[in-house]
């Protein structure tokens, strides 16, 4: 199983119970607190104000501990797919400019972020809290003044040096009237993380030396061998994430730079990740496909049959794939065009086909991850492949070749495996049922070129670490899919992919074998189509006597 966090709602109440008290003469109804709220994961708190994406050790902020905790839930998000996502939050929807105190506020981040992690969002009443307001009398007298302070209402303001800046910059702001006495604490804040920043400031000439060194010894390796050296040397994902958009002359701006501690774990979790990818079994992709000329076809057949909204996400595409943005790019409205690329019968299945190939290209790049877990709260891709069966073939095809090349990071291929269920046309599903439905379709498919997608599909599936892929009823469900594949004369190409799959899951579960004895063809009898493939039956008859 893959390794978990706890996700923890903190809600503060920033009246410290004056609201209660006072809420019903003021406003005429009942207001238990004004709540300011965090998620604490991976052991730390993350919340949202005027100055950005902020973090700090739970609990650590003037607002002392909260009034209460609420676990959200489990998330099995690896903390490095966190990092990146929180990072293009940063830079993209929750900028500090971007901050509005009844609509864009701490609990709509805390909304989100729960909604990424977990599939679960935060308590109603909480994001409910300013339309109650709004709704009373003195509340709608009061809403223009409100509106017209903008970020200026932000009421993390004055705590938020005790944290570190994720990333994006905060504004300066004009005072806003009758606030000078908030004012007055910023300017505070602001003058005691100086000191923090200067702290910022030598970790990060640290790391401009370290990584120099890193440059001058990995450009002696590779000169000095042809073998693969490059570990010692910063990844181009690993230089992007540490330069950042607002970065000058390659280095990180302070204001983005965690604790020293937090940067070692990172480090680690970098380096244990290019060790597990250099050592894992190699999947098969299909790399083949011109994300160029996909876009192209797409922007042609739906040109005039988009919204405003539709538009803009056709161009957060086209900056991902050909301008190279990263995955932050694809903002909160890019699955929901999918959504109606999918569902919408009026048009031609060439624009699904084509939107879909554009996916399997981006489906190679390390940062797909990020728009994956976007869809753990509609599933729309999923969805769609659970459907393999009902779509025309040239979208069967689109869709798996996408999933095939999802191997191609270890990130994207877990979340193919994910066992989170949840009720799609009145069944239960999860990832691992659609990608096993996806992999046994196209195996057995008549198509030529769904049956070869669907061999290395299976030949991926199976390559996967034992603990992430298999359950004994997906091994058996693949196994049998094999040996009815396995009396269609397939090529030897075919038949090694689809024989090494056979020999992993009789390691894997007890019960292949089993099955391979009641129901046939022992591979054996499939002997003499090459020295590879007679190799891996002889593994598997070890196991099936």
């Amino acid at each position: 199983m893959e390794e978990s966090s706890e996700v923890v709602l903190y809600i503060y109440d920033l009246t410290q119970g004056m609201a209660a008290m006072m809420s019903q003469m003021l406003l005429g109804r009942h207001i238990e607190g004004i709540w300011h709220t965090a998620v604490v994961v991976y052991g730390r708190e993350y919340f949202f104000g005027s100055q950005g994406i902020t973090s700090c050790p739970p609990g650590t902020t003037v607002l002392g501990q909260p009034l209460r905790r609420e676990t959200i839930g489990q998330t099995f998000i690896p903390r490095s797919v966190f990092t990146d996502y929180v990072r293009g939050l940063a830079e993209s929807t929750f900028r500090g400019t971007r901050y509005n105190l009844l609509q864009h506020n701490c609990n709509t981040f805390s909304e989100d972020l729960c909604q990424f992690l977990c599939g679960v969002g935060i308590p109603k009443y909480i994001l409910d809290l300013p339309q109650d307001i709004l709704s009373t009398p003195l509340g709608q007298s009061l809403a223009p003044l409100i509106a017209s302070l903008g970020s200026g209402g932000d009421p993390t303001a004055s705590f938020q040096h005790e944290a570190d800046f994720v990333g994006g910059a905060g504004n300066q702001r004009e005072p806003s009237p009758g606030y000078e006495q908030l004012n007055s604490q910023i300017e505070q804040a602001r003058r005691e993380s100086q000191e923090l920043n200067d702290r910022r400031n030598k970790i990060r000439d640290k790391i401009d030396k370290k990584n120099k060194k890193k440059e001058k010894k990995s450009k002696k390796d590779r000169n000095s061998t042809d073998s693969d050296q490059n570990s010692a040397g910063m990844s181009e994902g690993e230089a992007e994430a540490m330069n950042g958009v607002n970065g000058v002359n390659g280095s990180i701006p302070p204001e983005m730079l965690p604790s020293e501690k937090v940067l070692k774990e990172e480090e680690a979790e970098r380096l244990a990740e290019e060790e597990r990818k250099k050592n894992r079994e190699q999947p098969i992709i299909f790399k083949e496909v011109d994300p160029k000329l996909e876009l192209e076809c797409l922007v042609n057949l739906v040109d005039g049959k988009l919204s405003e909204e539709e538009q803009v996400a056709v161009d957060e595409l086209h900056q991902y794939l050909l301008l190279g943005e990263g995955a932050w790019a694809l903002g909160d409205g890019f699955l929901v065009f999918v959504g109606r690329m999918f569902r919408d019968g009026s048009l031609s299945t060439e624009v699904r086909v084509h939107l879909l190939r554009a996916l399997a290209n981006a489906a190679l790049k390390d940062d797909i991850i990020l728009l994956l877990h976007q869809d753990r709260r509609e599933h729309v891709l999923m969805n769609f492949a659970q459907d393999i069966d009902r779509h025309p073939p040239e979208e069967q095809q689109a869709m798996a070749l996408f999933m095939c090349n999802l191997f191609e990071n270890d990130n994207a291929s877990e979340w193919l495996l994910y066992i989170s269920e949840w009720s799609y046309n009145n069944q239960t599903t999860s990832n691992i049922r659609a990608t096993t439905k996806v992999a046994v379709h196209c195996l057995l498919a008549a198509c030529p070129r769904l049956k070869d997608i669907g061999t290395a599909l299976v030949h991926n599936l199976a390559c996967k670490e034992v603990k992430t892929v298999v359950f004994d009823d997906v091994a058996v469900e693949i196994s049998m899919a094999l040996l009815q594949f396995f009396n269609l004369e397939p090529t030897e190409e075919h038949l090694f992919r689809t024989m090494k799959a056979l020999a992993k899951f009789v390691q894997v579960s007890p019960d292949v074998p089993q099955f391979i004895q009641m129901i046939g063809p022992h591979p054996k009898t499939l002997r003499g189509k090459s020295e590879r493939i007679n190799e891996l039956i002889d593994q598997i008859s070890k196991k099936v006597r």
